[in-house]
């Protein structure tokens, strides 16, 4: 008893000192509050500006002027024919210009009435992904030029279309509506693993090397107490402003819905209480294995500076491992579940998706989680027993 309230007095002091922070109090409004927000905004404007482009119904043809019946054919779709400019090609590459141009060739119109195919362009530029975006869309409507032009000829020589089309195609899509919106959200699991990390990285180097160079450490560990007391009240202050953090991020995409700007992904994206909460059975063990890793990684370190540029390390991995799952293009390997982050990543991923957790799943991370964390405070409090200040 007289250990645990000694670990709950190092704990309120620590807690208050991380608070007293501005740079930790920054890091939890900006990374935690605001992220949900700032980041549906975002998505939402991307697929907004998308959809405002077709809902404009524009195409933009160069050389309009050989193909009447082309300029016939748009028009009775619905959409708007203007003139391509004289140097699109340079817009589309400077991305000045947000549609990709149909080129018609001078002959067009004599090459259908003999019987030819004429050759038409899209031109794009991959780069520029408004472009390559309305590709698909143009494309889509010279095929429909095509399939009606056929269906005339034929039609004049009293053959039936449907000779040339013995099967009906249709496609039949099994993903799931917020399977399909995890194309498009499927960062925002990375983006909470980062608040989390970053948020709890100044608690953590704070209170070692922090501690170390401004010579307050040196004081505390005069005191009669064990060591892993000390290590454990310090380290349950820096997991719970990572825990913190985790709520308020999970949290933040509740409200954050209410700005979508793109009624599609308002329609798509279902994001309630049931996957907050399943965010946080992933992310609170993940933010207490953090905390204890970077504090091991702190305590070799003399200055809080030898401190971040050590931290580095960890938090380019953490920030590379969710990667695995996109280069893996949604072919998961069991293994995953036993990486720290990649863990993390894959199953918010599931959760978004609506998919079940399954207990298995769970263990897996949990487990390599709690391993973390004990083999850092472990490692703190034998930094702190075995080797004297410096």
């Amino acid at each position: 008893m007289n250990n645990l309230r000694t670990a709950l007095t190092v704990y309120r002091k620590e807690i208050v000192d991380a608070l007293r922070d501005r740079r930790t109090l920054l890091t939890v409004l900006i990374s935690s509050v605001l992220m949900g927000p700032v980041v549906l905004v975002a998505i939402s404007a991307l697929v907004a500006s998308f959809e405002s482009r077709a809902e404009l119904r524009e195409v933009y043809v160069a050389g309009i002027e050989h193909a009447p019946s082309l300029k016939n054919f748009f028009e009775r779709q619905t959409y708007t024919v203007k003139t391509a400019p004289a140097d699109f090609e340079a817009q589309l590459r400077g991305a000045k210009l947000a549609d990709p141009v149909v080129v018609i060739p001078e002959d067009f119109e004599a090459m259908l009435a003999r019987g030819d195919a004429p050759v038409v362009e899209i031109v794009l530029d991959s780069a520029n992904q408004r472009s390559q975006a309305g590709a698909g869309r143009i494309g889509r409507l010279l095929s429909g030029f095509g399939r009606e032009r056929a269906a005339l000829t034929l039609a004049l020589r009293g053959v039936s279309v449907d000779l040339l089309e013995p099967l009906q195609v249709e496609d039949r899509d099994l993903a799931s509506t917020q399977t399909r919106a995890t194309q498009i959200t499927g960062m925002l699991p990375y983006f909470v693993m980062m608040a989390v990390l970053y948020g709890a990285l100044n608690a953590a180097l704070d209170t070692t090397a922090g501690e170390r160079e401004r010579g307050s450490l040196e004081p505390l560990l005069m005191n009669p107490l064990e060591r892993w007391v000390l290590v454990l009240g310090k380290w349950g202050a820096v997991a719970s402003v990572g825990m913190l953090i985790a709520v308020l991020s999970s949290l933040s995409f509740l409200p954050g819905q209410w700005v979508l700007r793109s009624d599609t992904l308002a329609a798509m994206f279902q994001y309630g209480l049931r996957e907050a909460s399943m965010f946080l059975v992933v992310l609170l063990p993940f933010a207490a294995a953090v905390s204890a890793l970077l504090m091991a990684v702190a305590i070799r370190c003399k200055s809080f500076k030898e401190a971040q540029a050590s931290a580095t390390v960890v938090m380019l991995a953490a920030s590379l491992l969710p990667l695995i799952n996109v280069f893996s293009l949604g072919s998961e390997s069991p293994w995953y579940l036993w990486v720290p982050a990649l863990s993390q990543n894959v199953l918010m991923t599931h959760v978004l998706k609506g998919e079940a957790l399954s207990a298995a799943q769970i263990g897996a991370s949990l487990g390599v989680c709690v391993a973390l964390t004990i083999a850092g405070v472990w490692f703190v409090a034998r930094a702190l027993r075995s080797a004297a200040v410096r």
